[in-house]
């Protein structure tokens, strides 16, 4: 079977692709390959987890429990930052 070939062309006047290109410099030759795939496979880790987080806390909330009661329950359970992330979620 013949591999397939992917071409990355980054536009210099983009700062994320910027860099991303810096990035990708720097790694070294022989494991740009699996540096792709490991970051092509967590980005599409994280939406899933963020997804699930996401139902988890809308399941929550609606078994009665108000943002601010589940919010206490939590504090000294949790890291700021998950807190944090939790109310955004329940902004949108």
């Amino acid at each position: 079977m013949r591999r397939p070939v992917f071409s990355f062309r980054p536009n210099m006047d983009n700062p994320e692709h910027r860099r991303a290109w810096e990035m990708l410099q720097n790694i070294p030759e022989g494991q740009k390959n699996g540096f792709l795939v490991r970051a092509i496979l967590k980005e599409r880790e994280a939406g899933y987890l963020e997804e699930v987080i996401r139902q988890a806390v809308r399941e929550e909330l609606s078994c009665g429990r108000t943002a601010h009661k589940a919010t206490q329950d939590l504090q000294g359970e949790l890291p700021g930052q998950v807190l944090d992330f939790i109310s955004m979620l329940q902004e949108e």
